[in-house]
């Protein structure tokens, strides 16, 4: 299994790394959602990525939203996992096509739950 880690934040993407190495993936990390795409673009195909919403150059929402234009990534699982607790974003990260939303700060549980709830 292998898991695309986005977001800005250098010391998040360690830590999501290392929760889900510990849960069997192998991590690829990106710094924004285009350098994402361009790691999906250049043939990575993860099982399921960890988003963060506010992020420099293309914005976690964007990149959801980018993904799910394209037929053959829509097996893609989408993840958000950001400090972004309104509502209405998470209604709208699920309608764009995110298949989870957690909200920052978590639990190294709380993302290995929703890894289990999702396969």
């Amino acid at each position: 299994m292998h898991a695309l880690v986005i977001d800005d934040s250098r010391s998040m993407r360690m830590i999501l790394a290392r929760i889900l190495r510990g849960a069997g993936f192998e991590i690829t990390e990106a710094g924004h959602g285009q350098e994402a795409l361009d790691h999906i673009n250049g043939g990575l195909r993860p099982d399921i990525c960890l988003i963060d919403w506010n992020m420099p150059v293309m914005n976690g929402y964007e990149f959801v939203t980018q993904v799910r234009k394209v037929r053959e990534w829509r097996d893609i699982t989408l993840m958000m996992v950001t400090t972004e607790s309104e509502h209405s974003q998470i209604v709208a990260a699920l309608a764009a096509g995110a298949h989870e939303y957690v909200i920052k700060p978590f639990t190294a549980d709380a993302i290995l739950d929703k890894l289990e709830l999702l396969g």
